[in-house]
């Protein structure tokens, strides 16, 4: 349930608590551990034990594991006098607490829309263009689109308008779908001009596409019509594809066998399938990702860099982060690339109102922040829902300022990703800034209590743990190939806290010996120093300890979602004290195994409320 602010209040007061003793784990970096000898500082149990633990079915109950030498009393599992960790099982309990889903601070998506329909019987006549996700996207991405869409639609009916502004809009898969399967007008920012024209594009492809269907169907073809809880009545049709045993039926155009196979649309009408240069089935018109994309533009999840950012995220399977939109700060553009964003913002502005087929999305290219004024990006702008799928790092909190300040958006729907992005008031190590907002805390409740997270454990909340669980895990060998060459440039080479990077060598190399002499040569460092017997000497010496990482590494999935939990939790609790705001909610829309991030802020505002 959505909880009012004394009650998110009190949750904060919890996490936090729990985080003041378990935050220094989060902290740790991986690339120390053997320089700093961080099992030792914070553990005071076997490996095999933490890893037991973890990876068992059932939290112990029994006995304590207290290490014989540090009976003291504990909180959440960590000695008092000591402060390293002696049970367990205890400490797992602790962090299962303390996640959202613990803490019972979370409403549902069908809760949400439950509530947002109740006395709400508008609907319109108006017969939007038929789309199906699953036909054009990725299963993620796919599943993200279809539920959020709902829930903005839903949110538009409620608050009466027709307008969306998606922030961070990248490649334009929410806002194509928003505009045509419910009828909304759709305003995408991006700062990426990449992301804009490949978004416009796409978009032109996929009415194209539907338009050529709804033909089909519109000349004696049966569709499936479904009420939608957004603005308009739609059209969902859906493609039955046989394989040639006829023994099963697949919808789409995912898992397709490369074997003959017989498209047949309810008309009884049959097509010839068509296929891409890999062999892929392609519906007719316009359908596979590839196809959408444009030659060069083809979506993919990538992993961070190892050393770029945080090896124990650049060790995690490519889906266990969410992806990064590059955004360029407006101090850092060309003048030449300012006026050329200004004139295609122009152009396009004219474009939209010469051309009314082409009024539903609307893809702009701008770097937004809590200050944008978005009456100057949008000149037709009305009363409006603002919405963000996986913002990156600090624009989801600006998203959420943008809602309570500007008087045209009526509520919000942000779901935020790249939490090791975001910037925090609080931490000893910012640069101030005249006139920034930072990213957390948001909450004025949190701002008097002066809380900072630090930067390795808002990565640490990047993780994944149900991923992790289902076993899209951790690639422990680059982590300890990292560790290990740490060690080596400690007692080798004075310039073991460089400024330079290793960068993602581990992929390339074909040994530990081969991993050690390319990242030398990354560094700039004499290799000649050492020999390849002495290299592999680290290796072997370190490797009886690489399960004590590993135990580390689970710990830090495990408390993932506490960190997470409590930026969350800040947001929700802005709003809670924001007094325009009607209705407010943490809402998980997600499932976690196929999108991580998976939690979304809702907000309404009191209707005429400045």
């Amino acid at each position: 349930m959505a909880g009012c602010l004394g009650e998110i209040q009190r949750n904060i007061d919890k996490v936090g608590r729990f985080l003041s003793v378990s935050l220094s784990i989060l902290n740790a970096h991986t690339v120390d551990f053997y320089t700093r000898d961080v099992w030792g500082q914070f553990m005071a149990l076997p490996s095999t034990d933490v890893l037991s633990a973890i990876n068992s079915d059932r939290i112990h109950t029994g006995e304590p594991e207290h290490n014989a030498k540090e009976k003291s009393s504990t909180a959440f599992g960590f000695c008092n006098d000591t402060q390293r960790l002696v049970d367990i099982g205890e400490l797992l309990e602790a962090a299962k607490a303390h996640s959202l889903p613990g803490l019972g601070v979370c409403m549902t998506r069908d809760e949400l829309l439950q509530s947002l329909r109740q006395n709400n019987t508008v609907s319109s006549s108006h017969e939007a263009v038929a789309i199906e996700p699953g036909e054009f996207m990725n299963s993620k991405k796919s599943h993200e689109v279809q539920t959020m869409s709902e829930v903005v639609a839903c949110l538009a009916q409620h608050c009466t308008v027709k307008q969306v502004i998606d922030v961070g809009s990248g490649k334009g898969y929410l806002c194509s779908f928003l505009s045509l399967k419910y009828g909304l007008q759709v305003f995408g920012i991006d700062s990426s001009s990449t992301n804009t024209h490949g978004a416009q594009e796409r978009n032109r492809k996929l009415k194209k596409f539907s338009r050529s269907y709804r033909k089909r169907f519109n000349a004696g073809g049966t569709a499936l019509l479904a009420l939608p809880s957004g603005q308009e009545d739609f059209i969902d049709i859906k493609f039955q594809v046989k394989d040639t045993e006829g023994d099963h039926i697949l919808e789409g155009v995912h898992n397709i066998k490369s074997q003959e196979i017989n498209m047949q649309l309810n008309t009884g009408e049959r097509t010839s399938p068509r296929k891409d240069e890999r062999g892929t089935l392609l519906l007719p018109e316009v359908l596979s990702e590839n196809a959408l994309e444009g030659p060069g533009s083809s979506e993919d999840l990538h992993s961070l860099d190892p050393e770029r950012e945080d090896p124990f995220l650049g060790a995690l399977s490519v889906d266990a982060i969410e992806d990064v939109s590059p955004r360029v700060p407006p101090a850092e553009l060309t003048m030449t690339e300012r006026e050329r964003r200004k004139r295609e913002n122009l152009e396009r502005k004219a474009g939209i109102k010469a051309n009314s087929d082409s009024t539903l999305f609307s893809p702009l290219t701008s770097y937004v922040t809590a200050e944008t004024e978005l009456r100057d990006l949008i000149n037709e702008l009305e009363d409006a829902v603002m919405v963000g799928l996986h913002t990156c790092g600090d624009l989801a909190a600006s998203t959420l300022h943008m809602f309570v300040a500007k008087q045209e958006l009526a509520s919000v729907c942000s779901v935020g990703c790249c939490y090791h992005l975001l910037s925090e008031e609080f931490d000893p190590t910012r640069e101030e800034s005249p006139g920034s907002v930072c990213g957390f805390p948001m909450s004025q409740y949190l701002k008097d209590q002066a809380w900072f997270c630090g930067r390795n454990a808002r990565m640490s909340a990047c993780l994944a743990l149900e991923r992790v669980s289902v076993g899209q895990g951790i690639k422990m060998e680059s982590l300890f190939y990292r560790a290990v060459l740490h060690v080596i440039l400690r007692d080798h080479y004075s310039s073991f806290k460089s400024e330079k990077r290793v960068g993602n060598v581990y992929s390339k190399a074909t040994s530990f010996v081969n991993y050690v002499r390319r990242a030398l040569q990354r560094l700039e460092l004499d290799e000649s120093k050492l020999t390849d017997t002495a290299i592999q000497d680290y290796l072997d010496k370190y490797r009886p300890r690489m399960c004590e990482m590993q135990a580390f590494n689970m710990l830090k999935v495990t408390l993932a979602p506490c960190i997470e939990g409590l930026i969350l939790l800040d947001r929700l609790c802005y709003l809670k004290e924001q007094k325009k705001v009607l209705f407010s909610a943490l809402v998980q829309l997600f499932d976690p195994v196929l999108s991580p991030r998976c939690y979304g802020i809702v907000g309404v505002k009191i209707p005429g409320i400045a």
